[in-house]
C-alpha cells in the first residue's frame, strides 16, 4: 500500500472509479500516479509532499494552456474532457488562497524584500513563491505582485 496521503488518496479513488466502472476518472487517476512514478523514478527517490504537489500542479497547468488552443481551434468535444480532467486533478490541490489573501501576503512580500518598482520584481516572488505554492495559480501571483509594484 501505497505511504503517503495523495499516493494513498489515488489508490482509494482508483479503487472507487474502478468500482463504479467511471473510466473517465480511472483514466485520470492511473495518468497522474504514473507521472507521480516517472518522477519518483526520475528522483530514483520517493517523491515529497512538495515534489507530488509540483507534479500535480504540472499536469493541471499542461491541461489549462491546451484548453485555450482546444478552445480556440473550435474542438469543444476536447474543452469538455479537458475541462473534466482538471476538475478531477484539481480536486487533489490543496485549497486555492482567495484573492484578498493572496493580495495581502503579495504587500507583506513587497514589504519584507524592500522592493520599490517592478524591476524588483524577483525578489518579491522568490519570498512568495514558496509560500503560495500550489494554494494560488502562478500567473495571478505575478499579476498582483505587478499591480501592487506600480
Amino acid at each position: 500500500m501505497p505511504g503517503n496521503k495523495m499516493a494513498e488518496r489515488l489508490f482509494m479513488d482508483q479503487k472507487e472509479a474502478m468500482r463504479s466502472k467511471d473510466r473517465f476518472s480511472l483514466s485520470v487517476i492511473r495518468m497522474l500516479r504514473a507521472e507521480l512514478q516517472n518522477g519518483a523514478i526520475a528522483k530514483n527517490a520517493p517523491l515529497d509532499d512538495q515534489e507530488e504537489l509540483a507534479v500535480l500542479t504540472r499536469e493541471v497547468k499542461r491541461r489549462k494552456e491546451a484548453l485555450g488552443d482546444y478552445e480556440r481551434s473550435g474542438r469543444q468535444d476536447l474543452v469538455t474532457d479537458l475541462k473534466r480532467e482538471i476538475e478531477i486533478l484539481s480536486s487533489y490541490l490543496p485549497e486555492q488562497l482567495s484573492e484578498d489573501l493572496l493580495v495581502r501576503m503579495v504587500r507583506e512580500a513587497i514589504a519584507e524584500s524592500g522592493a520599490k518598482s517592478s524591476q524588483e520584481m524577483g525578489k518579491v516572488m522568490s519570498l512568495l513563491m514558496p509560500r503560495v505554492k500550489g494554494k494560488a495559480d502562478g500567473g495571478l501571483v505575478r499579476e498582483i505582485v505587478e499591480k501592487n509594484l506600480q
